[in-house]
């Protein structure tokens, strides 16, 4: 009975006393139905009235736990913010989170609503439902939450809601400013943020700021992120004739844009992976401390190549965290002609390539994107930001339309930063064991805006499970991780910095 509470006290070496079992188990049995009803209100940034209900739920979730809260707009979605009485003298942490969703699917989903919150036990290889009812007397820690947004991001915020709940029943002094600031388009880039965090920079003043996004390393252990790629994006179109000609006619004579496309791709990595662009990793060296860091991520290159269905990784790193260090060039769409049913001999008018530049903080996104233009330049083609006129098809032998998005910076904070080594020794503490510490991660966080306008250290610490399906059909939830989550906002708010810089 109530084996989650066994399983969170095996965690740590001190036992919980039955007051504090108690309270944590109502904590979570109460996380469970507040995310239930958060997720019931669908969060695609692109629906103005969705994004209001959203708000609407924030505001009175927290004005509850006493908090004073604004909407703030920006030149999209607004953001909301929230931040309790500050005291003067106390050092002040900024929470980042956000409450929009990636599009759904549901007919992809495996519940008819993916709005609608299911809960679920694993029976082998697939999953059962489950009753809520039974939660009360059977607060399994292996059961699921699914549902959008469960473990991206509508399930960190709750459990930071409910972390405010034991701190007040157990009138806990904060030594802590608390300030919360949660984003309405993370999903699609955060495009209002950077102007947004300069409008509002006064009142975003902070002394660090503590991500809430993303899941815990796929070994399960505690997780402090020190850093986030960046991204970038360009499509590349090759043209052929006007139109789609017959191959039979045509072929050997009319320049296929397909073949001119491949060729042009495949100059730009080697056969190992390693992009060939000159100037492209410039910049970017790795000490043997940092390298020791790296290698103590307890990742397991067998199962990560299992999991994908690889024999053999690319070699831009010699494994999976030094990899990480470097920025990406990936083909993440390809299109000429017609696939499948629909195929037939033609030679097509154009190819299309959509890449993504993932970045580090050694790497500029503009500079990038300008050595790969150099490179299609030198490979003979003719560069345009729109459609080619019929004069320039006629002018020159290769065209090419590029054009791109902006860039998301990426951010990286010192492994030996005062505020990493508070939220490091505290995760420690509570749970007993080591903390996976990661340099960066390889997805991105749109948080360089804060870095570079507050000029604050930022780190990540997760909360959800690392096979919860986020961005993709079935997200889910694990029991378990909501009660690590409600523990470790408690311990990180509970705790004074003064003491830590002490030990």
């Amino acid at each position: 009975m109530k084996k989650i509470i066994i399983c969170l006290l095996a965690l740590a070496s001190v036992a919980m006393s039955a007051q504090e079992t108690a309270q944590l188990e109502s904590q979570i049995r109460h996380s469970i139905d507040e995310i239930r009803d958060f997720v019931s209100i669908p969060n695609n940034a692109t629906d103005h009235a969705e994004m209001n209900r959203n708000l609407t739920w924030l505001t009175k979730k927290f004005t509850e736990r006493g908090f004073n809260t604004s909407i703030l707009p920006t030149s999209g979605q607004s953001l909301f913010f929230a931040t309790l009485p500050i005291i003067e003298g106390k050092p002040t942490i900024l929470f980042y989170m956000h409450f929009d969703g990636q599009p759904v699917d549901a007919s992809k989903w495996d519940q008819k609503n993916p709005y609608q919150v299911v809960l679920k036990s694993q029976d082998g290889d697939t999953y059962k439902n489950e009753l809520f009812e039974d939660l009360n007397t059977n607060l399994n820690e292996e059961w699921r939450l699914f549902g959008r947004s469960t473990s991206d991001d509508k399930g960190p915020i709750v459990m930071l809601l409910n972390a405010f709940d034991l701190l007040k029943k157990n009138e806990t002094a904060l030594p802590f400013n608390v300030k919360i600031i949660i984003d309405s388009e993370e999903e699609s880039g955060s495009k209002p943020l950077p102007k947004a965090v300069k409008e509002y920079k006064e009142l975003l003043e902070a002394n660090f700021l503590i991500i809430n996004d993303g899941p815990v390393h796929s070994s399960g252990k505690p997780t402090i992120v020190y850093g986030c790629r960046g991204i970038t994006t360009m499509t590349l179109t090759t043209y052929g004739p006007i139109k789609p000609q017959h191959s039979g006619h045509y072929g050997n004579y009319a320049p296929n844009p397909g073949f001119q496309l491949s060729q042009l791709l495949a100059s730009m990595k080697d056969k190992d992976g390693k992009v060939t662009i000159a100037g492209y990793y410039d910049g970017i060296s790795i000490d043997e401390e940092t390298m020791n860091i790296l290698k103590n991520v307890p990742d397991n290159a067998e199962i990560i190549n299992k999991d994908l269905q690889i024999r053999t990784p690319e070699k831009v790193g010699s494994f999976y965290q030094e990899a990480l260090q470097y920025p990406s060039l990936n083909i993440r769409g390809l299109s000429s002609g017609w696939t499948g049913n629909e195929a037939r001999t033609i030679i097509p008018e154009n190819a299309i390539a959509e890449l993504d530049i993932r970045l580090v903080p050694e790497s500029d996104g503009s500079k990038l994107k300008e050595l790969i233009k150099k490179h299609i330049q030198n490979q003979g083609y003719f560069i345009t930001s729109k459609e080619p006129t019929k004069e320039e098809r006629l002018a020159y032998n290769k065209i090419i339309k590029i054009t791109e998005s902006g860039v998301t910076d990426a951010f990286r904070t010192d492994l030996n930063n005062t505020y990493g080594n508070f939220i490091l020794n505290n995760l420690k503490e509570e749970f007993q064991e080591d903390v996976v510490q990661i340099r960066i991660m390889g997805g991105t966080v749109p948080i360089a805006p804060f870095i570079n306008e507050l000029k604050i250290p930022a780190f990540i610490v997760p909360m959800v499970n690392p096979d919860n399906n986020q961005h993709s059909p079935n997200e889910n939830l694990k029991i378990s991780q909501i009660g690590y989550g409600i523990r470790t906002f408690y311990r990180l708010l509970s705790s004074p910095l003064e003491q830590q810089n002490k030990k």
